[in-house]
């Protein structure tokens, strides 16, 4: 390996509050990480995370300190999810196009894997699974709409991505353990706060879609 220092922030904008911490926790990892683990292999331990999380919410339903399991299973998801492409660019090595259609379609099924897991969990309002997965969902259209009209490709909202999500979302399940219906007020509060934001995304997006015809316009007139 070459004594330049690899560029593993290559491929996406992030806003996120941690990025700068996890950037330097994800370099060293990329660093000691042995030859045999892969990209597709931590996409493979990221989605088995997301199915710990799951199968983590099936057995708190009727043995609660099942919750903390949740919290290990955020941690796996948040190793796969976070190292998979970083380390395809720590060695020089990157897929760009495999590996973003491989991470999307990933996330979504992940995503619609904890939500059967919410689903289960909750004895009423069952319908915010639902919507928790339709809202995640939106937002990822939306950066896949951004990514298409500004050829800026990010997975952050503002000061939030989804590592933030995963220590916010720790903390209400662990508050979950002492507190019953913790849970449920976050996924009432976050649901709905996702909702605006995607509102203000998408008319953000419609805006840059306005200017890029319009200039798209110009250029055809001349």
């Amino acid at each position: 390996m070459s004594d330049k220092v690899p560029d593993i922030t290559t491929g996406r904008m992030r806003t996120n509050i941690l990025k700068e911490i996890e950037f330097k926790t994800i370099h060293y990892l990329c660093s000691i990480m042995p030859s045999w683990i892969t990209s597709d292999l931590l996409t493979a331990i990221g989605f088995v995370g997301s199915v710990m999380v799951s199968i983590s919410l099936f057995l708190a339903k009727s043995e609660k300190w099942c919750l903390f399991l949740i919290v290990l299973a955020l941690a796996v998801q948040w190793f796969g999810d976070s190292l998979d492409g970083r380390l395809a660019y720590y060695r020089n090595t990157p897929r760009k196009w495999y590996g973003w259609a491989l991470d999307i379609s990933v996330d979504w099924i992940s995503i619609a894997i904890i939500g059967f897991g919410f689903y289960y969990y909750y004895d009423d309002y069952k319908y915010i699974a639902f919507a928790f997965v339709f809202t995640y969902g939106w937002s990822m259209i939306n950066a896949l709409l951004r990514y298409k009209i500004t050829n800026k490709y990010s997975i952050d909202t503002n000061k939030m991505g989804p590592t933030e999500l995963r220590i916010i979302l720790s903390f209400f399940v662990v508050m979950e353990y002492f507190v019953q219906g913790t849970l449920l007020a976050f996924g009432f509060g976050g649901t709905l706060l996702l909702i605006f934001i995607n509102i203000k995304d998408l008319l953000d997006i419609l805006s840059e879609g306005n200017k890029k015809d319009a200039e798209e316009k110009a250029q055809k007139l001349h």
